[in-house]
């Protein structure tokens, strides 16, 4: 094509995109009115979205469906929320946004019980996607890529770190607070399950403990120290449902009415293995697994818990 022909055709395309133009501005101006109440429903819609979606003045607590690993968010009635492990990649970002409204993209603190991948690697993208105020850790070592990233985002984001030491407590809400069971000491050198952060959710007279991947050795430890803090309504069993944790010494004193196993569906660490499953059936306890039910969403008012 030469170049006259050239310009000839760019004209042409010019004086049809300004017609294109004119007639889409035209349809506009007839359809002003329509437009401008669409945008006022809309408007409408997401303030009673907001106004609803804050207005729930029950504790929920959910168990994220992430595959083999864990994650955890607590959502107070004053909206204080907590995110416990970000399971092994991004999948709990699908799952976060299924529980939280779409406006809100901050969480108020995030705790890692241990560095394993299958509980930290999903904050990776956490600390990306959300402004968070404090990250909580045990303060194991380990020398992990994804554990060196981590470190690296909390320092860049200047988000203030906690190390997790027995006693303290996290008051959420007027009637909420998070304890810390564990550690009770310097856990930099011990095995990564080993230092997993113990604590318990107390909302007026209902309770969770989350236990991270805390084997036996220190479940009977807590057990020997703290036996009064372990009842729980609802507990979140140890390493997948592993039978390197769950002992019967602890679940007796824990006396749970449910358990939550938060494991991957046909996972190669055949989780949860069938010994725990047999101490929980023994104490009565109900069982709920997010390889089978997917993410578990619990609600408490004070009082009583349902599940949903």
């Amino acid at each position: 094509m030469n170049t006259f022909a050239k310009k000839t055709r760019c004209a042409q395309n010019f004086l049809i995109a300004i017609w294109q133009y004119i007639v889409i501005m035209e349809k506009v101006r007839k359809n002003l009115q329509w437009y401008f109440l669409g945008l006022l429903f809309a408007a409408t819609f997401f303030v009673w979205y907001a106004v609803f979606a804050e207005s729930d003045q029950r504790l929920t607590v959910a168990f994220l469906n992430v595959s083999q690993g864990d994650a955890i968010l607590i959502n107070t009635p004053g909206n204080q929320q907590i995110l416990i492990d970000g399971g092994p990649n991004k999948q709990v970002l699908a799952e976060l946004s299924k529980v939280m409204p779409f406006y809100d993209r901050s969480i108020d603190v995030v705790i890692a019980t241990h560095p394993d991948q299958d509980h930290i690697s999903g904050l990776l993208d956490v600390l990306e996607r959300y402004e968070v105020d404090f990250v909580m850790e045990p303060g194991v070592e380990s020398e992990t890529a994804v554990y060196k990233e981590f470190e690296k985002l909390v320092e860049e984001k200047q988000i203030k770190k906690i190390l997790a030491r027995r006693g303290m407590k996290l008051v959420l809400d007027d009637d909420a607070y998070l304890l810390i069971l564990f550690p009770d000491r310097d856990v930099s050198k011990m095995d990564t399950n080993d230092a997993s952060i113990v604590a318990k959710l107390v909302y007026g007279n209902t309770s969770f403990l989350f236990t991270g991947d805390s084997p036996k050795k220190i479940e009977g430890y807590l057990v020997s120290i703290d036996k009064e803090n372990l009842d729980v309504d609802v507990l979140k069993a140890g390493h997948h449902g592993s039978k390197t944790s769950s002992s019967e010494s602890f679940i007796g004193y824990a006396s749970p009415e449910y358990a939550i196993i938060s494991a991957g569906k046909n996972n190669r660490y055949g989780h949860p293995h069938q010994e725990v499953m047999d101490i929980l059936e023994k104490f009565g306890v109900k069982t709920l697994r997010t390889d089978l039910l997917g993410s578990i969403i619990m609600k408490s008012d004070g009082e009583s818990i349902l599940v949903r």
